[in-house]
């Protein structure tokens, strides 16, 4: 086992108070958006090598000294030699960009295309960071709020009819933008049709900014919201941050969710998504592959986002927890790259296997624990986290001793099944 430290990014969407007041430590002054727990090599976290005398390496580093040992035989053979997901810490208190990930194919062919042409790695125009895709799960801490996918069209019928209503408080006519929104969306190929909205929307230019103008200045006149506040509140909010911007109406073609506390979901390739505000902790494969749709001043490569873009409409694709015949609690979404433990130790309890399939990485947001396993053993308290080797396992996680108040924390490991992950 490894005590790790964690590398903070500061994006300027970040909450400034809320990823120090859930660890425990004094804040930064700027924003903290997200928390990396894991070997991706752009941000690896850092682990304590105690049998090199103390000194420390970085966590993809010291992976690549062995990684059978550190990560499985099985996880190798299916991932390769390298930590599969990556879990975070997101506190978001302003929306993140509109935006969506390629699959496994798309970014394997992406990746190797923009190398050919020559694209720095921090290239501003680059779409392909790495080869891998990245499918992710965010499970809430505090209450979360989040588009996610695109709701059945007739859905978003109602509300755009709605909207040409409340132009009718302010003695004018709906803009052309909201009639030809309508007519894409009773098209009768569902699918085709919010494809046709979303292009239409986001290859709009100055029209689609200036009729945005005139629906929020609609949905601003007094007019009544109900029973859509929360989709058209989300229109008004998202124009204060970014007046005119294309993603500002394509949050009408989403699904608008809000997570309680303990709450999942998770998100497939193609799924087009923006978290708006909230704490939770996000797992995903290892992998900073981005295509965005709008809600930022970054590039924007409407050609690639359209061919990364599943148009199908979705229920919102919750995650529940299951619970093992060992008492885990897993979050488990449909890939192999990883799983979600939540442990929640009463200061009483006795242990609670880690689930362990491979590797693991363990953090602590509240309380102490203690792991243990007949290869070693290692406590933590708030704040501290830890990197596992597969040849670690089994771990079981305990309350320390004399502890007054209940744990928690989150474990992640990959998704492949248990019986095959040998060490």
């Amino acid at each position: 086992m490894y005590q790790i430290h964690n590398v903070l990014r500061d994006y300027a969407w970040g909450s400034t108070t809320a990823i120090a007041a859930l660890l425990g430590r004094p804040e930064s002054g700027g924003p903290e958006a997200e928390l990396w727990i894991g070997a991706h090599p752009d941000s690896p976290s850092v682990a304590s090598v105690p049998e090199d005398g103390s000194a420390t390496t970085a966590l993809d580093a010291l992976i690549a000294r062995d990684p059978e040992h550190f990560l499985g035989a099985d996880s190798v053979a299916r991932f390769g030699p390298r930590l599969p997901f990556l879990a975070k810490i997101l506190a978001a208190a302003q929306p993140l960009s509109l935006q969506v990930h390629p699959s496994l194919e798309q970014a394997r062919a992406g990746f190797a295309r923009e190398n050919a042409q020559g694209l720095a790695p921090d290239a501003a125009n680059r779409n392909y960071r790495d080869d891998n895709h990245k499918p992710e799960m965010i499970l809430a801490l505090t209450p979360f709020e989040a588009l996610c996918g695109f709701r059945p069209a007739a859905r978003t019928v109602e509300i755009l009819h709605h909207v040409a209503a409340a132009f009718g408080s302010v003695e004018g006519e709906a803009p052309a933008l909201v009639n030809a929104l309508l007519a894409d969306l009773q098209s009768g190929d569902e699918g085709a049709g919010l494809r046709k909205a979303f292009e239409r929307l986001i290859s709009g230019g100055q029209s689609v900014a200036d009729d945005t103008a005139l629906v929020v200045a609609a949905l601003l006149s007094g007019a009544p919201l109900a029973p859509y506040e929360a989709e058209l509140n989300t229109v008004i909010s998202l124009n204060e941050k970014y007046p005119g911007d294309p993603g500002v109406l394509i949050s009408l073609l989403l699904n608008r969710i809000s997570l309680a506390p303990g709450e999942a979901v998770y998100l497939p390739a193609g799924n087009v998504h923006a978290y708006l505000h909230g704490l939770g902790v996000e797992v995903m494969a290892s992998s900073d592959n981005v295509l965005r749709g709008g809600l930022t001043p970054k590039f924007v490569d409407v050609p690639e986002l359209l061919r990364t873009v599943d148009f199908q409409p979705v229920a919102v694709p919750m995650l529940a927890a299951e619970r093992t015949v060992l008492d885990q609690e897993l979050f488990r979404p449909p890939f192999e790259e990883f799983q979600l433990q939540r442990i929640v130790l009463p200061p009483d309890a006795g242990p609670v296997p880690l689930a362990q399939s491979g590797a693991a990485v363990v953090i602590v947001v509240a309380g102490d624990i203690y792991l243990d396993s007949p290869k070693g053993d290692l406590q933590l308290s708030r704040g501290g986290s830890a990197f596992l080797a597969a040849a670690e396992a089994p771990v079981n996680v305990h309350p320390v001793a004399g502890s007054t108040e209940p744990a928690l924390a989150f474990a992640v490991t990959t998704g492949l099944s248990p019986s095959s992950a040998r060490s």
